[in-house]
């Protein structure tokens, strides 16, 4: 309720005894190691399955922050269809699956794919049931490299397949001085606006010199 007029001062209750209910959080190292133990025994318990799931790659939203990319919510079933991977088998190995996105560019498209079939690559599929081998399983001889321990197996899929920019996006790292592009005389932002007034005046232009161009035929005659 706020103050009107000629009103008494309202009480305002600050002696709650709020010290002694202050929450502290300086078990923080603890839960640190508690967070990595557990993080570990799951691995050891899904192993040899992948820890986290197969992400596609994304442009984050709006103007301000699409150059750059993330991990999406899941491959849309464009992109699986593209990779061979049929949509009720995706969950199964580890892939997670967004049926209500849409590609609107091919390049995240064809990245995408790429990342699927990398992955799809690298998986060893063991049949459910021995002696019962599957079209979607691993050949006979990928799983005895495995047993001989030929192959390496990686818990932790995004350390194997990390989110970067397939595309126009270079890794992490400095931009050297010969690399940086020219400077455009009299400024970029100038440019660009003479550039957006031309387009926009351009009618508006033409219909004067065609009107001028008349006036001065007019005065010959």
């Amino acid at each position: 309720m706020t103050i009107k007029h000629n009103q008494q001062i309202q009480h305002n209750h600050f002696r709650k005894d709020w010290q002694r209910r202050v929450r502290t959080h300086f078990d923080q190292p603890g839960r640190k190691s508690r967070r990595r133990n557990a993080r570990l025994s799951k691995a050891a318990a899904l192993a040899p399955r992948p820890v986290d799931k197969l992400r596609p790659i994304v442009r984050c939203p709006t103007i301000k922050y699409n150059r750059r990319v993330r991990a999406g919510r899941g491959f849309s079933l464009a992109e699986l269809k593209e990779a061979g991977i049929p949509r009720a088998l995706a969950p199964t190995i580890g892939i997670s699956i967004d049926p209500r996105r849409a590609n609107l560019s091919t390049e995240t498209l064809t990245a995408n794919v790429h990342r699927l079939k990398t992955y799809r690559s690298r998986l060893l599929l063991f049949p459910r049931l021995a002696g019962a081998h599957r079209k979607s399983d691993s050949t006979k001889e990928e799983l005895a490299a495995h047993e001989k321990g030929e192959t390496k197996i990686s818990r932790k899929v995004h350390a194997v397949h990390p989110i970067i920019d397939e595309g126009k996006l270079k890794a992490v790292g400095e931009v050297k001085r010969s690399e940086m592009p020219e400077a455009v005389e009299g400024g970029a932002y100038r440019k660009l606006r003479d550039a957006r007034s031309e387009a926009r005046l351009v009618g508006v232009r033409e219909k004067r010199a065609k009107a001028k161009a008349e006036e001065a035929a007019a005065s010959k005659k």
